[in-house]
């Protein structure tokens, strides 16, 4: 029965019991019972296994170095599922260690498939958010990385961040600022349009906009962020009106033309 067949109670009860598993699994060194629910076909299972192995690492640790030792036996597993949740297992880890964790997303970044690909942007996202600089630091040396697509993703991985601290993220967006892969420049845009609409980020990411030297990027980035702030996609949640970001916009650029 999936995860979310079983009624509420059920629910809570089955996730105390996968962290029960995982804990005595970490006091045993049994690989086999975290395999087991890191290659779960219900992706409810395995979020609920990473998390587990998360607060285990924090709560005891004493099982530390188990908890490595176990992600490192599975990093290279031969299914994608186990190699995308260890890696989750090493985001939950890396919120706030991440030195133990940070070659697990040194792999990730490269990684055959995507799911395990995605699983380091999502790592990124929370670790960025909650432990910022040395993530942030580490991010660093990836975000000009030869790989188009660990550019994109390093960029992605940054976001979360960055609505919530623009400042913190922008020095290392600007360096992608003369990007020629569509799909990594397309990431860099919707990012800083993403970054732009909490209260207190639009002057921000305007402020450094302006020193950016390729124009192109910059008047794209300026769109996405006007479009942002529209009715169709979060004018809801945005902390100034469209019409306002317009303005404020025309005032730091008043060579380009944003009113049509």
């Amino acid at each position: 029965m999936a995860f979310y067949d079983l009624s509420k109670q059920e629910r809570v009860a089955r996730v105390a019991q996968i962290q029960h598993d995982l804990l005595k699994a970490l006091q045993s060194t049994m690989l086999e019972t975290v395999e087991a629910y890191f290659e779960d076909d219900d992706l409810y299972i395995r979020k609920a296994a990473y998390l587990g192995y998360g607060r285990c690492y924090s709560a005891y640790p004493d099982l530390r170095k188990n908890a490595i030792l176990l992600l490192q036996q599975l990093a290279n597993h031969s299914s994608e599922l186990v190699r995308q949740t260890v890696i989750n297992a090493a985001g939950e880890i890396g919120i706030w260690q991440f030195e133990p964790v940070q070659d697990f997303f040194e792999s990730g970044l490269q990684d055959a498939h995507h799911k395990a690909r995605n699983a380091v942007i999502g790592s990124l996202k929370k670790m960025s958010q909650k432990n910022p600089e040395p993530t942030l630091s580490w991010a660093k040396k990836y975000i000009n990385h030869s790989d188009k697509e660990i550019r994109r993703q390093v960029c992605h991985g940054i976001e979360l961040r960055g609505r919530t601290h623009p400042e913190d993220v922008l020095p290392l967006l600007e360096l992608l600022q003369f990007e020629k892969t569509k799909r990594v420049r397309d990431t860099l845009v919707h990012v800083l349009g993403q970054i732009s609409y909490k209260k207190g980020c639009l002057s921000k990411v305007l402020d450094a906009l302006r020193q950016w030297k390729d124009k192109t990027v910059v008047k794209d980035a300026l769109l996405e962020i006007i479009d942002v702030h529209s009715e169709k996609r979060y004018a809801k949640f945005t902390a100034l009106s469209q019409d306002q970001v317009i303005t404020a916009i025309q005032l730091q650029f008043p060579e380009l033309d944003f009113s049509a």
